[in-house]
């Protein structure tokens, strides 16, 4: 489909659909299917209304049950004011009820705005203010970190957030178990409006904003349920963050639901948590990150939970070492499966009948017949097969452009609407991609993007630092881990003060420093740029 031609066109306040011309093949050649993210619970009930869905305390909610408990939601969100289009913040842990609120919420015509649980105040004031978000959908706490109390400043700061919802206590909020209704009719969006929205890696300065359409994420859903053999008989656990792209869609819990598979999560990815909620939903597939694998791999020798179950794991993120991904099927008896992707889109994977030496030394091959890939240059021009460059990509779930960023839009992708990806890759003859590193500055701690520009921006505002770098080290737990280099007038700080001046200032914690190092001087380019090359070498 290279032919394609480009668009400026926007509509919607600062969405850039794909182009008519594209849209209309991808409809023609099947992979556009016209069915809304509302409508694939609906199907699903209607195809199995007692197959098991979704595990929970209580037991197993079936299909026309989690069905009916979804357009409930749906009712009452309506009933409490939140009416189609609207965009709703929400942030809640790996908890079952995340799955009928979700689907109430698209049911409802109203836009979900996935925040991670990680995120704090800088994070979520950013992001319902870029979206425009009418409510606030939340947990009452988790851990020690009282979310009703990030409530309260979001409110005062952000004026459109009129209301909201918390699960738990409410405190002065709304109480999510009263949002229930009944209706006779709800807003039905059209398959090429904006679905969902997720969270960008945040690779410069804060995150932006990733809309994603009932076509284009229904698609990347159930192709993924297809690669993975996904079935009727599967269990699929959502360990990571259920907001992730990786656990909702690639297949995750919505590849789930297209298949009738039943769905389990767990808020806690140690393996002592997550061995036993294997064991306990003798659950099939899963997904985590390099580190993760890492350490579950070590686990075995310690944690005697039953792993029988589990025939795939799904490991992305970041790029998992060879001799690591050799050891995942000896350690945990399950096949693995590399997973290389994006929220922007693109998903690589390699296959179920691969090669173990292709499995364990490769990112995989695209997702889709239809994905558009080059390897260019620093220049942009393609590179010999075989050789490295930076991976652009176009396609029928690739973004064209992020939400109400037209100024980073112009750097990020090309006039002719690809995405520029800033990942470094190697492409095979088998089209296999392998991943050699990335061009943007960002650090990937653990499967997380910490975006340089961000931390240094934040670092800059303590009294005493007058420049500041952060730059990523190799680490052999987390891939990378951040460290902050400053020059400063006076007394330096510690890394203890600068992370509470950071945590107050209102930043996640996985953005925080691991290694603070004090400098007279940072080294330049010759345009008068931070030389992080040097300066990482150096330290």
């Amino acid at each position: 489909m290279t032919s394609l031609s480009p668009t400026a066109e926007t509509h919607r306040d600062g969405f850039v659909p794909i182009p008519a011309e594209a849209a209309a093949a991808y409809r023609a050649a099947g992979y556009w299917t016209g069915q809304t993210l509302g409508d694939l619970l609906r199907s699903a009930a209607r195809q199995w209304p007692g197959r098991p869905a979704l595990h929970d305390a209580d037991g197993v909610r079936d299909y026309a049950r989690l069905d009916a408990d979804a357009d409930a939601f749906a009712h009452g969100f309506r009933a409490h004011g939140i009416a189609a289009g609207d965009r709703v913040l929400v942030q809640l842990p790996n908890v079952p009820a995340f799955v009928p609120i979700l689907f109430g919420l698209l049911r409802a015509g109203a836009i979900p705005v996935l925040a991670l649980p990680a995120h704090r105040r800088a994070e979520i004031e950013h992001l319902a203010a870029l979206s425009g978000a009418v409510a606030y959908v939340i947990a009452d706490r988790v851990g020690d970190f009282d979310y009703r109390e990030l409530a309260a400043t979001l409110v005062e700061q952000v004026g459109s957030v009129r209301r909201v919802f918390v699960l738990g206590d409410p405190g002065p909020f709304t109480d999510l178990a009263t949002v229930a209704g009944e209706g006779d009719s709800l807003p039905q969006p059209a398959p090429d409006d904006i679905a969902l929205m997720l969270v960008s890696g945040g690779t410069t300065g804060l995150p932006k904003l990733i809309a994603r359409t009932h076509d284009d994420y229904a698609f990347n859903a159930r192709e993924s349920a297809a690669v993975c053999a996904l079935g009727p008989d599967d269990v699929y656990l959502a360990t990571l963050p259920a907001a992730h792209n990786f656990p909702l869609a690639c297949p995750g819990i919505l590849g789930a639901i297209t298949v009738g598979a039943s769905i389990a999560l767990t808020a806690d990815s140690s393996p002592e948590a997550a061995f036993a909620a294997i064991e306990r939903y003798r659950a099939t597939v899963t997904a985590v990150v390099p580190p993760l694998a890492q350490l579950w791999c070590a686990a075995v020798e310690w944690e005697e939970a039953d792993l029988s179950s589990l025939r795939l794991l799904q490991v992305g993120g970041a790029r998992l070492a060879d001799v690591n991904a050799r050891e995942v099927r000896p350690a945990l008896g399950a096949q693995l499966q590399q997973v290389f992707g994006m929220a922007e889109g693109l998903l690589n994977y390699t296959r179920l009948d691969d090669s173990d030496d292709r499995v364990c030394t490769t990112q995989g091959r695209p997702l889709s017949a239809a994905d558009e890939l080059r390897v260019v240059d620093g220049e942009g021009n393609d590179v010999a097969p075989g050789e490295e460059g930076e991976l652009l990509t176009r396609g029928p779930y690739t973004i064209r452009g992020y939400y109400r960023a037209p100024e980073h839009n112009s750097r990020a992708f090309t006039p002719d609407g690809y995405y520029r990806s800033g990942d470094l890759v190697r492409r095979l003859p088998s089209g296999h991609l392998i991943v050699s590193g990335r061009i943007k500055d960002v650090i990937n701690r653990g499967g997380e993007n910490v975006s340089c520009d961000e931390l240094e921006e934040h670092l800059l505002a303590h009294p005493v630092v007058r420049h500041a770098a952060a730059v990523g080290l190799p680490d052999a737990a987390l891939g990378e881990k951040v460290c902050a280099v400053l020059v400063v007038d006076g007394a330096a700080p510690t890394l203890a003060e600068i992370k509470r001046f950071l945590t107050d200032r209102g930043l996640a914690a996985f953005k925080l420093p691991d290694v603070l190092r004090t400098a007279d001087t940072l080294p330049l380019t010759a345009v008068g740029k931070i030389d992080k090359k040097v300066l990482r070498a150096t330290l």
